[in-house]
C-alpha cells in the first residue's frame, strides 16, 4: 500500500513541477522574463511561493524547466530502452535526437524568449550539460564497463554532452530557421567514431 502512496506522491511532485514550469514559461512569454516574479508563478500554478522554492532556485530555472525538465534522466532512460544489439553510436545518437525532437523541440517564440535573456541562455545550456552524469551510467551499463574504472563511459558522455552544448550554442545564435534536432545530429556526427570504437 505504501508503494502506491509513494508512486502517487511522486506523480504529484512531477505534476506540480510541470505546472510551475508551464506557468513560468507562459508568464515569461506574455510579460517578458524580467517581469515575472516567483509570487506570480506560484499563484498561476495554484501553489505557495514556499512550494515553488522546493522545486526551483530561480525563475530562469523554472522557465527553462518547461523545455528541458530533467533531460539527463530522460536521455539515459531512452538509451537503456534501445535494443541491446543496436550499435552504441546509433543508440546514443537516437536517444538524444528522440529527446530533442517533436515535443522536446522549442518553438520559435520560446527560442526568441531564450535568446532575449542571457540568464535564460545560460540556464538552457546548463540543463543540456546536465545530461553527462546520467549518460555516463547508461553508457557504462550498455558497454559492460560497470566493473572497470569508468574512464571510457565518462569520456564518451562528456563528449556527447559537449557536442549537445555546442549544438545548442550554435542554435541559439540568430540563424536560418533550423530545428535544434538537426543541429544536434550534425554535432553528434563528429563523435560517432569514438562511440563506434567503444563498441568493439
Amino acid at each position: 500500500m505504501n508503494t502506491g502512496d509513494g508512486g502517487m506522491r511522486e506523480r504529484k511532485k512531477v505534476a506540480t513541477r510541470e505546472a510551475l514550469s508551464a506557468a513560468a514559461l507562459r508568464l515569461a512569454l506574455e510579460h517578458g522574463p524580467q517581469n515575472v516574479r516567483v509570487d506570480d508563478i506560484a499563484e498561476a500554478a495554484g501553489v505557495s511561493p514556499r512550494t515553488y522554492n522546493n522545486y526551483f532556485s530561480s525563475r530562469e530555472q523554472a522557465i527553462v524547466g518547461a523545455l528541458a525538465a530533467e533531460p539527463g534522466a530522460r536521455v539515459a532512460a531512452a538509451l537503456r530502452k534501445r535494443p541491446a544489439d543496436e550499435p552504441l553510436e546509433h543508440a546514443v545518437v537516437g536517444a538524444l535526437i528522440q529527446e530533442y525532437s517533436d515535443d522536446g523541440e522549442p518553438d520559435r517564440a520560446t527560442l526568441a524568449l531564450i535568446t532575449s535573456a542571457p540568464a535564460l541562455q545560460a540556464e538552457f545550456l546548463d540543463t543540456i550539460a546536465a545530461i553527462e552524469q546520467p549518460l555516463t551510467e547508461a553508457i557504462a551499463a550498455r558497454t559492460g564497463a560497470d566493473d572497470q574504472d569508468g574512464l571510457g563511459p565518462e569520456v564518451l558522455a562528456a563528449a556527447v554532452s559537449g557536442a549537445a552544448r555546442v549544438a545548442a550554442e550554435r542554435w541559439l545564435k540568430p540563424a536560418p530557421d533550423i530545428r535544434f534536432s538537426v543541429v544536434l545530429h550534425d554535432a553528434l556526427a563528429w563523435i560517432i567514431p569514438a562511440l563506434r570504437a567503444a563498441d568493439r
